[in-house]
């Protein structure tokens, strides 16, 4: 799953390296840590972390990431501690801005193959000529006009409008059929218009404040309000367009930016320009469920930009959606890196 828009409502290059404190974020400043410095770094189940490693290194190409990974795959489970602190060196990254993490999840949603009268709201894939321009059609003339009709663009229909807005924030998902079986979606592209949040809308109208604001207060309001509900969804003009995923396990976890699965509480989507896809991140985050453990940056999102931004993948379903929709938390995220790589991001004069 591409995290899509996700982060934008304050809830929540597709490779990359980080950058050096001299190239293109100069304000960036780089330290290396011993792993002493790592609070909690003893407590974790370091195996559990080498196996959602394991799970994406074979995909880096830097001759660097696959020695590490070939070391990886021949680590016994109680040598992972050991291999982490051998070939890694802990990097923290600042770029001024405050440490925040924040949760995505998977949705399930209840839908159907078919157009009924209660599965009437289209999950759309991708029309080819929105494909060919790098930006298309606003999110009401998709919905409001008849340029998605009868072109069999339909993967499924859903029955309520507001989970499906927020399936495009997420940007995968699973739709549960009515004889118990899945449809499992993923990011199929957008329509190119810059996402407005929804959330901060509501803000600026007086109707909340800040700190009011989360997924589920959202949900409540334009369900309460369904004629002003509907204007407010449509004060986001990105729309995004699914497709279907049939190749993943329904006990695997949906695909990140690395096309592999995603691990609930082990995942994060991170920064690429500052945080390498596949590498390792010790995350200390605060606030409620304050949480010390090593992550692998698996994916990413359009508004997870920053050194210390850090969107946490919580699992599937209502549960962790709720875990999800309330976190927004303080903290510090340190980088793992090999260690010639640690060492080059220092300054010079160091």
């Amino acid at each position: 799953m591409i995290a899509a828009l996700r982060g934008a409502l304050g809830a929540a290059a597709i490779a990359g390296a980080a950058m050096t404190a001299s190239g293109a974020h100069s304000e960036t400043a780089s330290s290396i840590l011993d792993f002493g410095q790592l609070d909690g770094w003893a407590q974790d189940d370091h195996a559990q972390a080498l196996q959602v490693f394991l799970g994406t290194c074979r995909d880096l190409r830097d001759p660097d990431w696959a020695a590490l990974c070939k070391a990886a795959q021949s680590q016994p489970p109680e040598g992972a501690r050991a291999f982490f602190e051998l070939f890694f060196r802990p990097v923290l990254i600042e770029d001024g801005n405050p440490a925040l993490f924040t949760g995505y999840f998977e949705p399930e949603l209840d839908g159907s193959r078919y157009q009924t009268s209660r599965f009437r709201y289209p999950v759309y894939k991708m029309p080819p000529e929105a494909r060919r321009t790098g930006l298309w059609l606003p999110r009401r003339d998709i919905l409001s006009g008849d340029v998605m009709q009868g072109r069999g663009l339909e993967i499924a229909w859903v029955d309520d409008p507001v989970e499906l807005f927020f399936l495009q924030i997420q940007g995968s998902g699973r739709i549960r059929l009515p004889d118990g079986s899945m449809i499992r979606v993923g990011y199929g592209g957008a329509n190119g218009h810059p996402y407005k949040s929804i959330g901060k809308e509501l803000v600026r109208r007086g109707v909340y404040n800040a700190h009011q604001v989360s997924a589920q207060v959202i949900k409540s309001w334009v369900r309460r309000n369904p004629a002003d509900g509907k204007e407010l969804l449509f004060h986001n003009p990105s729309y995004v367009f699914f497709r279907e995923v049939r190749k993943v396990a329904a006990s695997k976890g949906p695909l990140g930016a690395m096309n592999r699965s995603v691990t609930p509480m082990r995942t994060i989507a991170a920064d690429p320009a500052y945080t390498p896809l596949g590498a390792p991140v010790w995350v200390e985050k605060d606030g409620h469920m304050p949480l010390r453990r090593l992550m692998v940056a698996q994916d990413t999102g359009s508004a997870i930009k920053g050194a210390q931004r850090a969107d946490i993948f919580v699992g599937t379903g209502d549960k962790a959606g709720e875990t999800a929709g309330t976190m927004k938390d303080p903290g510090r995220m340190v980088v793992l890196l090999p260690i010639q790589r640690a060492y080059a991001m220092l300054p010079e004069d160091l």
